[in-house]
């Protein structure tokens, strides 16, 4: 079992001898797009720490922090292999006189927790204690205690914050925000509310604190009792406190209540800002007027408030449930006209609705716009696309995405995959199934075993021995991955999840 908890028996090892090859770091912050590829394709290709280092000194690349956020970032959104991920950035730390950023350190830990690898996460947290401690922040401990909430229960995710008291220069409340966060985010608002209150007397409850325990909640009366307890402490309310309880109000349809409280704000010469607006329009459209909501944006103007992204998504959102999808494209004209240009969660909102009236020729059209304006979409956008082209049979259309989910790094390997291989397999393309195999695990995901089988079945009757026992081979050196295939599943459904619920 993966070791969780083993900063209980936290020691400081000596510094271990560097590497010291021509690896020499730049300060230069221009990495090139050739040096990330490379680095990224070292990272995926390489199945070794040995066959990584040896990769890294041949490249002759120079590594430099801005590089190694880069590729870093890379690795997180392309859901690359976490331990090639892991001994790249050891490689780096070993360099004479490099230290990485508090960026790189919270990037690996995402992507170490994600793949329930909690033993080196808590070995890589040593390595930077020792070497440069104030890289370990509240950020940090944000990080890793929501990787450990998603999977572990209320209580080791509190044991394993108490864990950091070692760790940070200063575990304070911002600390305590970072733990009432994370179980805000991936438990449950009671979960939240339960752990502060049992806390609180520890650690002297501050405005963020009460900001974090105030958003997500479903019911308004557990809102007004924290902004209650918030007065009672004599904490001022500032634009983000009642931003919590209007969206609180519009999620739960209470739009009387909802401008109520944005004319306290203005009372109180607190002016409300896009995030105010955005959660009116929201609720507007939960309560059937799209229109109105439109209105919202045109105030918005009148008051001097920055429209951003988030506030045309909501609107368009809104038409798009109205089945108003003329308006909703006029919006996100609009969009562009004002300079914005719309992102993965506005193609997002036209795609669930193409997904549901079952109209691949809309989808298909709006995804060569996204790549036309160089937006990448997000995993939600490639589920959108696979499964409605898995219902249309449509072969071409679902190698032409794979193959730039491949060559541009974004989507899910593992989730879109099962969906392809499904439908090549049910039409016969094994050449085509075994090619897409190949190039996953040239990436270095592992396909799942149920489509692994499939492809298996098709070799075997086609004879292709040598082909199977070569896809063989490479299924056997991934090993067990059932877990990072689930954590990918769960992160796709939280997400849906969220969208639908938006």
């Amino acid at each position: 079992m993966a070791r969780i908890f083993t900063y209980k028996h936290l020691y400081i090892t000596p510094q271990t001898s560097r590497i010291t090859t021509h690896f020499l770091h730049s300060h230069s912050s221009n990495s090139t797009d050739k040096e990330i590829e490379t680095l990224y394709r070292i990272i995926t290709i390489t199945r070794t720490p040995e066959g990584l280092k040896q990769s890294l000194k041949s490249s002759q690349i120079h590594l430099s922090k801005d590089l190694i956020d880069k590729v870093l970032k890379r690795v997180r959104f392309s859901h690359s292999n976490p331990l090639q991920a892991y001994e790249f950035f050891k490689f780096a730390n070993k360099l004479k006189g490099f230290y990485h950023t508090g960026y790189s350190l919270d990037t690996l830990l995402y992507v170490l927790g994600r793949s329930r690898k909690f033993d080196k996460i808590w070995d890589v947290l040593v390595e930077i204690k020792r070497k440069d401690q104030s890289l370990i922040t509240p950020r940090t401990v944000q990080v890793v205690l929501g990787r450990v909430a998603k999977v572990c229960s209320v209580r080791q995710t509190v044991e394993s914050f108490w864990g950091f008291k070692k760790l940070v220069n200063e575990f304070g409340v911002d600390c305590f925000n970072a733990l009432l966060r994370a179980l805000c985010q991936e438990k449950s608002m009671s979960d939240a509310r339960n752990v502060y209150h049992k806390l609180k007397y520890k650690f002297r409850p501050n405005l963020q604190t009460f900001n974090i325990l105030l958003s997500g909640w479903k019911s308004s009366e557990d809102a007004e009792g924290f902004f209650k307890e918030m007065r009672d402490l004599r904490v001022e309310p500032d634009v983000v406190s009642f931003n919590c309880l209007v969206d609180v109000y519009c999620k739960g349809r209470d739009m009387e209540k909802a401008f109520r409280v944005v004319e306290e704000m203005r009372e109180k010469d607190i002016t409300p800002d896009v995030i105010t607006y955005t959660s009116l329009i929201g609720g507007l459209g939960l309560v059937g007027q799209p229109d109105k909501a439109r209105e919202i944006l045109k105030e918005m103007r009148e008051y001097g408030c920055y429209l951003d992204a988030a506030a045309y998504n909501a609107a368009i959102r809104n038409f798009c449930i109205a089945k108003r999808i003329g308006d909703a494209y006029g919006l996100m004209d609009e969009m562009v006209r004002k300079g914005l240009s719309p992102n993965a969660t506005t193609y997002n909102v036209f795609l669930r609705s193409f997904f549901w009236i079952n109209d691949l020729r809309s989808s298909w059209s709006l995804y060569q716009r996204m790549k036309e304006t160089g937006c990448l979409p997000s995993t939600q956008s490639c589920m959108f696309l696979i499964r409605l082209i898995r219902r249309h049979d449509k072969v071409e259309m679902a190698l032409e995405l794979w193959d730039d989910m491949v060559e541009r790094g974004f989507g899910s390997y593992i989730l879109v995959s099962d969906v392809l291989f499904d439908l090549l397999c049910d039409l016969g393309k094994l050449l085509e199934a075994e090619r897409c195999f190949l190039q996953m695990v040239d990436k270095g995901q592992k396909p799942s075993n149920v489509s692994f089988r499939r492809i298996k079945v098709l070799m075997e009757l086609a004879n292709k021995h040598e082909a199977l026992k070569l896809l063989s081979e490479k299924m056997a050196a991934f090993g067990s991955s059932t877990q990072l295939i689930q954590e990918d599943k769960a992160e796709y459904e939280q997400s849906s999840s969220d969208f639908a619920t938006c």
